[in-house]
């Protein structure tokens, strides 16, 4: 599983069952990219502002996890300069272009199964990864043994159950469709096993990893070009499965994806917690 889809969706599931299996492939392609591009629209500035607070500077070590695209892990490696490391990882790095050059690399890696890189990294991020993989505290356990003394650890995840609406101000038939939909997704995501509330556990849960100084905000965005984005491109690869588990028809989803397309709906992400604490 990669982890450009966050909590939205799995890539490997079907866009629309009546494409061939090369249409699939393609159709699956293109939502990635934007959906790649709405997250990092959306998110890129508070991790920026997270990674910066927490000290990043030139010679810094750092791990990206489930890196799935190329924003964060440029970002981190102009700030951490030639006398760095930015190590960027992934169960698929398909969306890797061009050939890394230092201080960046990129690996496939499962961080829930795989042992974690030997260096003592100064920084371990990840973004929308925990609640995908299989085993979560073995995955954490892994960013954890990756840290040296004193290093950071930064993880976002989204909770889809503290603010589940995909238009909070519910005031007609477009938006109740809109949240009816927002509904249907959680409902299959949590058949996949993602954990709606898992976002709100990670101060917690960092605490009992004996990390010190921990930390913890909520960003959520609404009403913007991104969140339009990442609504189309979720509905559009979801669109059959929704239609199949009975969640939604056709016309109802065909009708929302028009209204986004209109621009008239004050459309939410679910709101990303970010976390954060020091090794002892």
């Amino acid at each position: 599983m990669t982890r450009i889809d966050g909590h939205f969706l799995d890539a490997r599931q079907p866009i629309d069952h009546r494409q061939s299996g090369a249409g699939r492939s393609d159709l699956r392609q293109a939502g990635t990219g934007r959906r790649r591009d709405a997250f990092a629209a959306l998110f890129d500035p508070t991790t920026f502002g997270h990674v910066e607070r927490l000290g990043i500077g030139p010679g810094w070590r750092c791990w990206e996890v489930g890196a799935g695209g190329v924003s964060v892990v440029s970002w981190l490696a102009k700030r951490v300069g030639p006398t760095g490391r930015v190590l960027a990882t992934d169960t698929d790095t398909s969306w890797q272009t061009r050939a890394a050059r230092s201080p960046l690399e990129v690996r496939v890696h499962d961080v829930a199964a795989d042992p974690p890189p030997v260096e003592g990294f100064d920084l371990v991020h990840a973004r929308l990864v925990l609640v995908d993989v299989a085993d979560r505290e073995r995955a954490l356990q892994s960013m954890l043994r990756a840290l040296r003394p004193g290093g950071r650890l930064l993880i976002e995840e989204a909770d889809h159950a503290l603010q589940p609406l995909a238009c909070p101000d519910e005031y007609g038939p477009a938006q109740e469709l809109a949240n009816r939909l927002r509904h249907g997704v959680r409902a299959l995501l949590a058949e996949r096993g993602v954990d709606p509330a898992y976002g709100r556990a990670l101060p917690r849960l960092l605490r009992e990893c004996g990390l010190r100084r921990v930390e913890s905000e909520v960003h959520i965005p609404l009403t913007s070009p991104a969140c339009a984005a990442l609504e189309t491109a979720t509905l559009k690869n979801l669109r059959a499965d929704l239609i199949a588990a009975g969640l939604a028809t056709v016309e109802e989803v065909d009708d929302h994806l028009a209204t986004v397309a209109e621009g008239t709906l004050d459309l939410a992400a679910p709101p990303l917690i970010a976390t954060w604490g020091r090794k002892g």
